[in-house]
Formats: structure tokens, sequence, C-alpha cells
């Protein structure tokens, strides 16, 4: 009796293994590529054979389809089509452009217009667009002229038809297309029945699920210095997205004073203060975009009146003296698990 008991239980066990043995195992996959004149990285975590070359080609295609709508530096996108327009001029976007204008416009309000999509005379003026840098300062009669041509009261949209009241009027969408870009490919990806990955564009972030190995997946907040890469802060988000916006990056120098690529709409010069990093976590990649920008270019004490208004999560970096503190709204705190 015990022996036919003892051989069922072993064929039994023998069964229930080799049936674990035909179970699919999970993999995480990674890919990387170049898009929006910087460079992006895929992750996520599969259980079944994924052709990743197909993917990454479908994932290529998606973002040349962006930058042919949104990019400033492609002269025939539909974003450099529509700067061209003459004003009055009502002009058709994509629904997908639309949407980004859209969102943009609605921070630009809310942050009562530091974020300001129209500010692209400004930014080719000191030198950051696809006009690069000028040879001498701007003077404050260009400047002048360059904020004439700006401004969100210059521009409506409904639905998906776009209009400009002055005929120069030109956008720029560079502060909030690439978390567009990231959370299009992390609805691939979904559509791909994906529930762990993370996908990065240019330091745009945003991730869902865990990694291989069950722990959530780790993000970097750089220290905001400029002559080394440091690490300032581990964070776990969640299913959210991450937006760091700094100003120890991009900058020139001249006559010993030195000029952010983060130009305050309200003034015309690149911003003075104190705020070298604003981290902004959210569901969408690229509201978490558009905020980090406008909260770098609001004042310190406004950055946080905001955040704490609105319920955004974010963390900003202040230099005082010679060393970094840090400030974390309510948002933040609650959403975001400090590693290290």
């Amino acid at each position: 009796m015990y022996s036919l008991r003892l051989v069922s239980l072993i064929i039994i066990s023998a069964v229930l293994l080799a049936g674990c043995s035909d179970q699919p195992q999970e993999k995480e996959n990674y890919f990387s590529g170049r898009t929006m004149g910087t460079t992006y990285n895929v992750k996520f975590v599969s259980d079944k054979p994924i052709d990743t070359v197909a993917l990454q080609h479908k994932i290529d295609q998606r973002l040349v389809q962006i930058n042919q709508l949104m990019s400033t530096y492609i002269g025939d996108s539909e974003l450099s089509l529509f700067n061209r327009a003459p004003g009055q001029q009502p002009f058709t976007l994509s629904p997908e452009t639309a949407l980004v204008v859209a969102e943009a416009m609605r921070l630009g309000e809310m942050s009562g217009h530091a974020l300001d999509v129209t500010i692209g005379p400004l930014v080719n003026l000191w030198g950051f667009g696809p006009t690069k840098r000028p040879e001498t300062i701007p003077s404050d009669g260009q400047i002048a002229d360059a904020k004439a041509l700006s401004g969100l009261d210059k521009l409506t949209l409904e639905g998906v038809v776009l209009t400009k009241t002055i005929d120069n009027l030109y956008l720029d969408l560079s502060t909030i297309a690439k978390g567009y870009g990231v959370d299009a490919i992390a609805e691939l990806l979904i559509d791909y029945k994906f529930t762990s990955f993370l996908v990065e564009i240019g330091g745009e972030m945003r991730v869902a699920g865990t990694k291989l190995n069950g722990e959530s997946w780790r993000i970097a907040i750089e220290k905001p210095v400029s002559e080394s890469r440091a690490v300032q802060k581990i964070i776990s988000v969640g299913d959210n997205a991450v937006a760091t916006s700094g100003d120890y990056r991009n900058y020139f120098e001249e006559d010993g004073i030195r000029y952010s690529h983060l130009i305050d709409p309200i003034t015309g010069y690149p911003i003075q203060h104190n705020t070298v990093s604003a981290t902004v976590v959210h569901a969408s990649s690229m509201t978490a975009d558009g905020l980090a920008t406008a909260m770098m270019i609001l004042s310190t004490k406004d950055a946080q009146a905001l955040a704490e208004e609105q319920g955004i999560a974010l963390m900003l970096i202040v230099k005082e003296g010679n060393t970094f503190v840090e400030y974390q709204s309510p948002a933040f705190t609650q959403m975001v698990t400090i590693i290290n």
C-alpha cells in the first residue's frame, strides 16, 4: 500500500515538474537608439518570445512619425509648416500635435505663462534653437522685439485648428514633445500587453510594473553639477513618469556670466535664480516634462506654491552658497519612495 502511494506521489511529482519546466520563462529585454537629437532606452519584461528587432523597428517608426509632426529641426514637419504659415490663417493640425499643443497651453495658463511654447523667437535669439548661439549677447531692443512676437495670447486652438494672430509667431514644443514621445512608446508596449517596462528619452522616463527580479524600477536624480555626473537621490515612483529640468548642462558663459537655455518668457532673459533642478512625477510623461520646465522658470517660492496648490509631485534642488538644499512637495512625499 505504501509503495503504491509512494509510486503515485513520484509520478504526480514528475508530471508537475515536467509541467513547470514547460512554463514560459520571463526575460528582461533591452534596446536603445537615437531620436529627437538625443538617445532613447527601452526595457521590458516578457514571458513569451518576442521579435525585439521588429518591435524596435516599430518604435523607431513611431518616433520618426512624432518628429515629423513636432520637430522644429525638420523643415517640412507639421510644426515648421505652421511656423511659416501667415497669421490669421486657420491651420489644421494632426490630432497628436493638437493634443500636445493643448496640454502645453493648459500648463502655460496654470503656471502663469512660465511655460510658454511660443517663445521660439527668444530661444533662437539666445542661440538655443536651430539657429545656434548668437555671436553677441542680444540687446534689450532685440529682446523686446522677440517678446513682441511671443505670447500664448497670440495663439488659439479650437479642436485641431490652430490659429496665430500675427505672422511671425513661432511655436516650439521642445519642452514637452520628448515627454509625449515617452508616452507614445509606453502606450505601444501596453498594446503588446507588456505590464513591466521602462521607457526613457533624453532623461524623461516612464515606468510600470517591476524589474525581472521583482524589484521596483530605480530612478536616479542627477546631482546638479556640470563638471561630473553624480547621483543626488535614487527614487521609486510606481507606475508613473519622471521628468527633470535643470540649468547645469545646457548653457554658455560670456564675460563671466552664465546664460541658461531656460528663458523666462516674462523678462526675455535666461533664468537667474537659485533653483538648479526641478523633478516632477506624474502619470503622464508629457505633463511631467512640461511641468518640470515651468517649475525651473518660476522662482523657488512660486514653484513651491504652485506645487502645493495644484497637488504636483515636485522636488526642487536649490543652491544655497556651496550646498544644495532639497524641497519636496506633499504630493512628492506621498507618491515617491526614497531608495537612497
